[in-house]
Parts: C-alpha cells; structure tokens; sequence
C-alpha cells in the first residue's frame, strides 16, 4: 500500500540544485536508509517530507492516515527543561487509561533515563540524545524520520534501537553514517547523487553491489553510445545525398548521441601522512583519578602509550570518554596522578564539539590560518590544493564557511587538524556528521598514519576496521584493557558479563542483537572491495624483516657457541638449550612472515 508519493521536486539551495526534478513512491513496510556524500541535500529531503520546508517545484504527497514523527538532527532545548517536561511538551496520550507523564516514564526508563525530573543542560550529548528520540517515540507514527539517530548514543542504546527498528511496523526513512546499523535496519536504500535520486531493495550490503552494477551499466551504455557515434560521424561527412525524413531524424538522433554526457566519477577524499616525527617516548599516564560532583569517573589509571599503536575507547554515555581526552590534551586537570607528554609529541585533537568558525570566513582562510603549504609523501603541498583533495572545489573555496553544511563543516574541521601534521590524532566522535565515503577514506589515511591514534567512537565498524586495542570504561571509573577489535571486545566482554551493562542487565532481546551484530562483520566484510596492499603496520616489518632474520641467526650463532664452552656444566647447558629452542622458534615464524610479505609485495607490485 501507498503511503507516500514524491512527485517531480526541486530544491535549490543557493546556487547549488540539490533535487532536479525527482520522484520517489514510499510504500508500507518501507524501511529506508538515505545514503549521500555531505552537503548532497539528504537533512533537506527530510524535512520536506516531514512539512518543515517547501518544495521549489513539485509536491510530496502524503496518505491522510499516515502522521510523521520526526528526530532532527540537532535538537534545541529550552533553559529550564526537564527531561519530562521537554518529553511530554505537545504530546497526548494514545490510551485513556493512561497519563502522558506515565507513558513518558516508560519509554524513559526503556531508554535507560531514570531521573525524568532532571535538567536536560548538564546532560551529555548522549543522554540529550536519548530524550530527543524518547518524545519521538512517545507516540506511535505511521511515518518515523530519524536524521543520524546514532551520534552520539552508546553501543548498548545503537542495540536497543536496532531492535526496536527491527520490530517498528511502520514506514522508516533515516540518515545514519552507521554502516551495520543500516545493514541490519533497512529494506531499501535511497542514494542522493548529484540532484537525482536512485532506489535499490537491498539493505546496504545490497546496495554496494546494485550500486556497482548501476555505475558499470551506465560506463556501458555510454560506450555503446560513443561507438555508434563514430559511424554516424563518418555519415554525417558523407554528406546526404536527399533531405529525406529519414535522414532528418537519423540527423537529430546524431545531435542527441553528441550531447548525452559522460556518467561523472565519485570524487573521493584524498589524504596523506601528514604527521611529524615521533620520539621514543610518547604519552605517560601514571595513577590518574578524575571526579565530578561525587562521581568517579577515572580511577587510578595508569597507560604507556606506544609508537604507532591504534587505541579505541568505548562507555556508555556520560562515563568520562571525552573527559579523558581532555585530560590527554591539557583541557582538564586530573584529580590525581600525572600526565606527561614526549618532547616530540604533537597532538590533533578532533573534539566531538566542533570549534566555532566565522560564518563570514572563507574556506581557504580558515585553512591558511593553520599552514600556507604542508609537506606530503608527494612534496610540498598548498592549503589550496588540500581543500580540493577534500571534495572543496575552487568555488567552494572562496565560498564564506556559513554557506556550508554540517557535514562539510565537519569535513573541514577535520582537514584544518590534520593540516598540522600531528603525530598523535586524538579523535572525539568523528564518525558523526560525516559522509560514509570520507569515512571510508579516513579509515585508509589511519592505515598509514605514523603515530599514535586515540578514538572515542561508538561506530561498531569504525573502531573494527581502525583500531587494536580497546579500552572499556566499566562501573566505579575502572578502565579495562582489551587487545583486538571492537568485536573482539564485544565477544569477550559479553562472555564475562561486562558487556557495557552498567547496574543493568541487558535482556535477552538485546543479547541477541549482539549475536546478529557478531555476524554483520562477517557479512559486511564479504561485501566490501578487496584492495591488496600493505597496511603501515606490514610495511614496517616488510622494512625490518630481513634484519630480524639476520639478528636472530647471529644470537643462535653465539648461543652455540657459547654451549661448546659449557658442555659439562649442566644447568647452564639446559638453560642455554631452552633460549636456544625458543629463537629457533621465534625464526622459524620470522621466515614464515618473510614468504608471505615478500608473496604480498610481489602480488602489489603485479597490480593483483
């Protein structure tokens, strides 16, 4: 059944066409996911459909049954809200028997807020999250609209809302950054490219390999096109010999054949290693405890951070995350212990609120503020030509930053602390309001960052495909190290009942969407494109490797050595035997390591 019909709309936002003429039938049972590079009109195609803004051109027409409830993006509170009051504000009760304020308390505590009258200004920006999307769900709606539903909540609230997705009976329509969360969530994709609009009935695993085909078909075509060209061309300097019709229409198929257009590639976000040079002694981080108004939120941590390693840090909302970044980079003072800081160290701090910039500012100058040029593994590169690896063109560039989208905005915050050659990225949230394409390009730039990279994410696949090592935040403000990724985490942390669960157990509903989310790395990973090359890490040892070889036969060497001289001294003989077994142990693997990396480079070096 028809919910929904958008009929031939435009919208033009300043001298940009975000919709030219698009149409799209939203049927029940729809569940969408709206996929788009920043700035591509996916908020705006939002709120038109829910009424917030009008069309240029066209209508949306919507079935009379079907009322929207609508989570933007951002949300603004009033001074002096309540978590209840700010919940309840508009809203009636959909069972007589039944208050708003009781309903609001339930969908409240299922979101895990207990104190309905507390202020919302104190709250994190996880927890406003949380009661945004509670006086969404307040009233059941035929039509939700959820605008990045995941920033900024935990991993255990992105479970309880794909659950409760899972289960929603009505029409969905979302933006979200979050790749497993749009896997496990959505029937359909919707894909924003420049003004038009494609539709594919597949979740977004789906949606790669129909997008691929669609892109590749679109290629074909325009050969087949370009070949029939060439006869026509040499028709056309024949000359005709009569002005028959026929040849008239075979004349104005030639013209239409001249002006059909080349299908325009992706641009993609190009980045370099930028960092400076990092010393052998990074970040110490001795007994450090950190309180606010009676709650611990770090107890007693002490860390040594290392060169080149990949830290994720995950908690739930509210648990000192951000808080500890502050503290790695000077903005807060811990309670107790010490922080100290390398003589090399140079620290990129993407905050999760981003700074503010001068709306009247140009792009380029607030670029330039930070570096005229920068070095790059390609030479000495402009602010200029950063910005246009950037996906910000030369119009852009001198475009004032007010004229940008939240997104772009992000991507440009991102470009201005990478433009200062960091050695150690200290990285608040960056998944959020940022495209799935700079995503993916950021995720390859991490892969060749020579330094130390510190994240605090709540993107399942961000932190899978980024990082090593796993710090959790768990009650009492006790901070546990895991090694692996976030799934290995996941794994183990459930296994032992510390699964981010705070003083509440997760139900059984809830244990089995992690069980699905176990099984989504493997499907999502099936279906991303393969690209063979080192990571920074193989390209390292592939560096070394040789000398490892040579350093361990030299030590086995001298161990035999050593023992020709002990022969009858017993113990000493045993113990040298021991060490001796276990280099040839360590060096029988070193060669197994130096077939492969060498099979590797020889593959890379083929363009396999």
């Amino acid at each position: 059944m028809n919910i929904l019909n958008i009929e031939n709309i435009t919208k033009v936002y300043g001298d940009k066409i975000l919709f030219d003429k698009v149409s799209l039938g939203i049927n029940e049972g729809d569940k969408i996911g709206i996929i788009g590079v920043n700035g591509s009109g996916k908020s705006t195609f939002l709120k038109m459909i829910a009424g917030l803004e009008e069309t240029d051109e066209g209508k949306i027409v919507k079935n009379n049954q079907a009322d929207i409830a609508y989570l933007a993006q951002n949300t603004d509170f009033e001074d002096g809200d309540t978590i209840l009051s700010y919940v309840c504000r508009g809203k009636k009760s959909s069972n007589p028997n039944w208050s708003i304020e009781a309903e609001a308390k339930t969908i409240l505590k299922k979101l895990y807020i207990e104190d309905a009258e507390a202020l919302i200004a104190p709250l994190s920006g996880g927890e406003k999250k949380r009661v945004a999307l509670a006086k969404t769900l307040l009233s059941p709606a035929k039509i939700l609209i959820l605008d990045e539903p995941t920033n900024h909540l935990d991993n255990r609230m992105i479970l309880w809302l794909e659950d409760y997705l899972q289960k929603y009976n009505g029409v969905l329509l979302m933006v979200t950054h979050d790749r497993y969360f749009l896997d496990r969530v959505t029937n359909k994709i919707v894909e924003i490219d420049r003004g038009s609009i494609y539709s594919y009935d597949a979740n977004y695993s789906g949606f790669l390999e129909l997008r691929q085909q669609r892109i590749d078909s679109e290629a074909a075509s325009y050969r087949k096109v370009q070949s029939i060209l060439r006869t026509e061309i040499e028709w056309v300097r024949r000359g005709a010999q009569a002005r028959s019709t026929k040849q008239k229409a075979r004349l104005e198929r030639f013209q239409e054949m001249q002006s059909m257009k080349a299908p325009e590639q992706d641009k993609q976000v190009e980045m370099d290693s930028l960092a400076s040079r990092l010393g052998k002694k990074t970040i110490e981080i001795e007994n450090v405890s950190k309180s606010y108004d009676g709650r611990t939120l770090i107890q007693d941590f002490t860390y040594y951070t290392i060169r080149n390693e990949r830290i994720g840090i995950v908690g739930e909302n509210g648990c000192g995350k951000t808080t500890l970044l502050k503290l790695l980079v000077g903005e807060e003072l811990p309670d107790s212990g010490t922080i100290t800081m390398g003589e090399t160290i140079r620290v990129g701090y993407f905050s999760q609120m981003a700074e503010h910039m001068n709306p009247d500012m140009r792009v380029i100058d607030y670029v330039k503020n930070v570096a005229e040029y920068i070095r790059t593994s390609k030479g000495l590169t402009s602010a200029s030509q950063m910005c246009e690896r950037f996906l910000f063109t030369p119009e852009i560039q001198y475009n004032p930053i007010g004229k940008l989208s939240g997104g772009e905005k992000r991507r440009l915050y991102l470009l201005k602390v990478l433009m200062t050659a960091p050695n150690v990225l200290i990285l608040d949230e960056p998944t959020n309001d940022l495209d799935i394409a700079t995503l993916t390009i950021l995720e390859d730039y991490l892969d060749y960052f020579e330094g130390i990279v510190i994240v605090v994410s709540h993107d399942r696949y961000f932190l899978d495909r980024v990082v090593d090592r796993i710090f959790a935040f768990e009650p009492g403000g006790v901070i546990v190290q895991y090694e692996g990724d976030y799934t290995t985490y996941m794994e183990k942390a459930l296994a032992n009942g510390t699964f981010m669960t705070g003083a509440v157990t997760l139900s059984s509903s809830n244990d089995k969407s992690e069980k699905k989310a176990l099984d989504s790395k493997a499907t999502w990973k099936g279906n991303r494109e393969k690209k063979l090359k080192f990571t920074y890490q193989e390209q390292r040892e592939y560096e070394t490797i040789d000398d490892d070889i040579v350093a361990l036969e030299e030590r086995i060497g001298n161990l035999e050595q050593e023992m020709a001289t002990v022969a009858t001294q017993y113990t000493k003989l045993a113990e040298l035997t021991k060490e001796k077994e276990g280099l040839e142990q360590q060096l029988e693997e070193k060669m197994d390591r130096w077939v492969y990396l060498n099979d590797l480079a020889a593959r890379i070096a083929n363009g396999e």
